[in-house]
């Protein structure tokens, strides 16, 4: 009894009510929350933050790359957003002899920005709910064709509660995007994977790029002739700084939460799912770090792909902590019992969730395949070449055509390490073996393993006698019977399947989604004092806290706000993660701040980081953190550890978001890049 009394009380903490800060509200639909926002210390209107019909925040928003978040800074399409989201194309425009990751890089004027091939960003034009217009019969590719009618349009309709409400979003996407400035990543990527996700933190995590049009400021290709894009909307950037309880909003695009599911989805993500991810990317990690440590080719090359790699493979180990230690399963069950309860007397609703759990179990088994399949055989980069090479020789043979093999495969060899790919293979593919049920093992892969004596001897029996690794030329005969195509031909079935079925989580695939939307409508009918808010699905969202630092331990209180005094404390030219450069040693020193020095706890410094109790997700990164003018006072990029199953269940205790102040920014950029010329086309304040 005391048992079921304690899960109650929890129950009403956590799923009864949405907690102060929890929440990723759709813009157009944010009027129904300004009473709260006010009441934390929002001084603007439900208009100031979306509208269609004159300039709003909504515009000086952008999706960056597809993956991230970027803001305007000014009238000429200055845009900022973190270093992290903008590491790729650093990297794709550095070399050993122009290594801008490693010591960063300013454009002196607009004739030195580079462009950025293949980068895009994405502005909003409008969102609308088109439920009704559906339900009376208008079908949706109508309704997309018609919305992407102009100049570098899209537009899709999105799901929100499982598809009870559906909506249009249209954008407009601009393709010549260019580097402006970007720190060393000493400071941009200061702590490296030692500090993700951590606190306290200390990470200048920013870039700066600028977006240009055409003459009538339209999306258009690179062209020397294209000018500086002009927003509807840029930020104010406040130079003012921020104390603990100040209001905090976060604009931007999360990518992936499950509020929703039911305790059999959290159970697969903790004791299933992330276990098994976490120690397959522990592996491939391992092997690319000890090769990074030998080579400075080597550690240029594979930089953005090992960030990749770690940035999941660290939140997942946070989040199994998180969802364990608030028993989010556990509590999912109750609540479902109570929910069940009340469904029992309503036909509709009375077996929803045995249907669920029945549904769960049949497609679990299937869900892991492809999800192991991802985390192993996929990540070979021969596995990759060689399928995709397979298929476009059978696709151009299905044409009449030929397909050049031999171009594919020379641009193929440029770039690829076979040393490094050849080891993660022998790894991923004993890896596969071990984890896979055994009546879902290929047949011909076991016969291979057996014939070779073991996983890692056939691998490298395959890599030793592929042409399609070799350097003399190829030819089509070639590939369709070499030893790696015949590796793709084991897994066609799988990698088919994931490939067809590739959905966010285990509870989007469509035997369980399906139960979704009727679970959903019973819950709002059911719990009427819940805020329900939709989860989170790359379209754009405001999320809004107040600045706060939380007790991370008994006794242990963390403060807010990190200083350059941190910096300093963790500086070690020894150790890669803390080497920072020499300029910001003797500015320290010399206690050269400028402008940019503050009185912090008491002492002299220059704010680097803060905390905020803003409800974020992965996406968000990049995104501006305003404060209640609507200024600009950071740059999200981060969640603490101990927050990482906010996707799941957000616990206002401890959830914190990470951000970038401002004011280290244009310390940065002043006092590190020399380029404050870049702050006479800001609005600072």
């Amino acid at each position: 009894m005391i048992k079921k009394i304690f899960i109650c009380a929890l129950l009403c903490c956590s799923f009864l009510t949405a907690q102060a800060d929890e929440g990723m509200w759709l813009p157009s639909l944010i009027g129904s929350r300004i009473k709260d926002m006010r009441s934390k210390g929002f001084k603007l209107t439900a208009e100031d933050i979306y509208s269609v019909n004159k300039a709003s925040l909504k515009d000086a928003v952008v999706q960056f790359g597809g993956g991230c978040t970027g803001e305007f800074l000014s009238g000429e399409g200055l845009l900022l957003t973190n270093h992290h989201c903008g590491y790729g194309s650093i990297q794709r425009l550095s070399s050993v002899e122009h290594d801008y990751l490693t010591y960063g890089y300013w454009a002196m004027s607009k004739a030195e920005e580079l462009p950025v091939p293949g980068l895009t960003v994405s502005l909003l034009v409008k969102m609308e709910d088109v439920t009704d217009r559906l339900a009376k019969g208008e079908k949706a590719e109508d309704i997309i064709a018609e919305a992407k009618k102009g100049e570098g349009y899209r537009a899709s309709i999105e799901q929100m509660y499982y598809g009870n409400q559906q909506f249009l979003f249209v954008y407009q996407t601009y393709r010549d995007v260019r580097l402006v400035g970007t720190p060393p990543s000493s400071i941009g990527k200061f702590g490296g994977d030692t500090d993700n996700w951590v606190w306290p933190r200390h990470t200048g995590d920013f870039s700066i790029f600028r977006v240009y049009a055409d003459a009538d400021n339209n999306p258009a290709e690179y062209s020397k002739d294209n000018k500086p894009y002009q927003p509807k909307r840029h930020f104010t950037v406040s130079t003012k700084g921020v104390d603990e309880g100040d209001f905090t909003m976060i604009y931007g695009f999360p990518g992936n939460t499950q509020e929703y599911v039911i305790s059999d989805a959290v159970d697969y993500v903790a004791n299933v799912s992330d276990p098994m991810k976490i120690a397959l990317r522990t592996q491939r990690l391992d092997i690319i770090s000890a090769a990074q440590a030998e080579s400075a080719e080597v550690r240029i090359a594979y930089a953005a792909v090992h960030a990749n790699i770690a940035n999941a493979w660290k939140k997942w180990q946070g989040e199994v902590l998180g969802l364990n230690r608030l028993r989010t399963a556990e509590k999912k069950r109750a609540y479902e019992a109570d929910f069940a309860s009340w469904a029992a007397s309503k036909p509709e609703y009375a077996n929803l969730l045995d249907e669920m759990h029945k549904a769960y179990e049949a497609v679990i088994p299937g869900y892991y395949m492809r999800e192991l399949f991802t985390e192993s055989v996929a990540t070979i980069n021969a596995y990759s070449y060689a399928r995709s090479l397979y298929n476009a020789v059978l696709a151009a043979e299905k044409e009449g055509k030929t397909y050049d093999v031999e171009k594919a495969h020379q641009n193929f060899l440029k770039s690829y390490n076979q040393g490094i790919d050849q080891a993660i293979a022998r790894r991923m593919v004993d890896e596969f073996c071990q984890r896979v049920a055994p009546e879902s093992m290929p047949a011909d892969l076991k016969a291979q393993i057996a014939y070779y004596g073991g996983a890692e001897k056939y691998v490298d029996a395959m890599f030793r006698s592929s042409r399609l690794l070799g350097t003399d030329p190829i030819t089509a005969s070639d590939v369709k019977g070499d030893a790696l195509v015949n590796f793709v031909r084991i897994f066609n079935n799988i990698a088919n399947d994931t490939r067809n079925y590739a959905y966010r989580n285990l509870s989007n695939v469509p035997q369980v989604e399906q139960w979704y939307r009727t679970y959903m409508r019973a819950l709002r009918e059911w719990d009427k004092n819940r805020a329900f808010y939709p989860d989170a699905n790359f379209t754009l969202r405001v999320a809004y806290g107040q600045v706060a630092g939380y007790e991370y331990a008994d006794a242990e209180y963390h403060h807010p706000v990190s200083t350059i005094d941190g910096i300093m404390a963790k500086d070690d030219p020894n150790v890669y993660d803390y080497n920072i450069p020499q300029v910001l040693r003797d500015i320290y020193a010399a206690k050269d701040y400028g402008r940019w020095g503050q009185q912090i706890y008491g002492k002299k410094s220059v704010p680097v980081c803060f905390l905020a109790t803003n409800h974020t997700s992965g996406g968000n990164s990049g995104s501006p953190v305003i404060n209640g003018k609507g200024e600009l006072i950071g740059i999200n990029f981060d969640r603490t550890w101990r927050s990482t199953m906010s996707d799941m269940e957000f616990d206002p205790t401890i959830c914190r978001n990470i951000s970038v102040d401002i004011r280290y920014v244009l310390f940065v950029i002043d006092r590190i890049g020399g380029a404050s010329y870049l702050f006479n086309e800001m609005t600072l304040k």
